[in-house]
């Protein structure tokens, strides 16, 4: 924790490394979430001197959101991955489709 953090700040860091920790992330991974969780808090209520314009700007804090950006990772396949499916289904047009249009020719 940086140094003039307050007690609930250091409070809800240990609470979200053990949680992290309970899920089995490892002790240096889960040092890492707590840290980066409770910065952004900082950021945003302006207890820290600096933040990110994404830190300041997010509509819901990380407790708020509850996960839901968690697990997302990349947005589905590819275009070139779309492509080569309807390729195998025979799907007609597929060369001149974008990625969306790809998608719901695929029924996805």
């Amino acid at each position: 924790m940086p140094a003039g953090s307050s007690k609930k700040r250091e409070r809800q860091y240990e609470h979200i490394k053990e949680g992290a920790e309970q899920r089995g992330e490892s002790t240096k991974r889960a040092k890492e979430i707590a840290a980066r969780t409770v910065n952004k808090e900082r950021a945003r209520s302006g207890e820290s001197k600096t933040a990110s314009k994404v830190s300041t700007q997010d509509k819901k804090s990380a407790p708020q959101r509850g996960g839901e950006r968690s697990h997302r990772g990349a947005q589905g396949p590819t275009k070139d991955q779309l492509y080569e499916e309807a390729k195998k289904r025979n799907i007609d047009g597929r060369s001149s489709m974008n990625k969306d249009e790809l998608r719901k020719a695929l029924g996805r």
